[in-house]
């Protein structure tokens, strides 16, 4: 399958757990890589374990909820690569557990959507207009099965409306051949997930990848599972 060859993804929060995986997954079908951290440094061990793959990398750096600093990244992609086929927006962070819900505060409910929400619109609207133009694009955004969990409301809110705007965009973008997706990764062993979640990270794979290899004009709006899927024809 070669649906993805020479294309161009970018990987937010790539230098580890889930988007480490997506990026590995996506190398492997021969797709270029823009691959995001808050600094290009921590992007080096990755780098160089996808260096024999053949295809081409790019690394950024920002720190999303840094509107100057995301707005730079942007423009770097644009003079450098131009227009992208596949976004991941993966990169989010994690409520503090708060046992009493009333005491989170909204300054802790803004940090979080700066990053989970108001960044994942951002490249959204930076970039599906091109895919648009072109006429081909994919779009997933990693969202949570988090529920009943009133300690991490920040976060489980977030990904709440995460889910609303991929609907919503969805629908404004379907008809252009440009699909956007929700991705649930499951609850993985990962710095955000922690040691005792269900799954290995390395299980997120490959149904990770079924979002980006969707045939063109079908599902969009709909939401994946990643541990729905145990092998993939490559």
């Amino acid at each position: 399958m070669k649906m993805l060859e020479n294309k161009w993804a970018l990987v937010t929060g790539a230098s580890r757990g889930i988007g480490r995986q997506i990026a590995k997954g996506l190398s492997e079908r021969k797709c270029n890589l823009i691959l995001h951290a808050r600094k290009k440094e921590n992007l080096t061990k990755i780098k160089e374990d996808l260096s024999e793959s053949g295809i081409q990398i790019h690394c950024v750096e920002a720190e999303l909820s840094d509107s100057k600093a995301l707005d730079k990244m942007v423009k770097e992609i644009m003079e450098n690569i131009g227009a992208i086929d596949i976004l991941y927006n993966n990169a989010a962070i994690m409520s503090k557990y708060k046992e009493d819900f009333f005491s989170i505060s909204i300054e802790h409910y803004k940090e979080i959507f700066e990053v989970n929400v108001w960044a994942v619109i951002k490249l959204c609207s930076e970039f599906a207009p091109q895919m648009r133009e072109k006429k081909w694009g994919r779009i997933i955004n990693v969202t949570s099965g988090i529920e009943n969990q009133p300690q991490l409301a920040p976060y489980s809110i977030s990904k709440a409306a995460i889910d609303k705007y991929t609907k919503d965009i969805a629908g404004e973008l379907k008809k252009d051949n440009v699909l956007v997706n929700l991705l649930d990764p499951g609850w993985l062993k990962t710095d955000l997930g922690g040691k005792n979640a269900w799954f290995e990270v390395e299980t997120v794979l490959p149904g990770a990848l079924v979002p980006a290899l969707l045939d063109d004009y079908s599902t969009a709006g709909e939401l994946f599972r990643a541990q729905d899927y145990k092998m993939l024809e490559r």
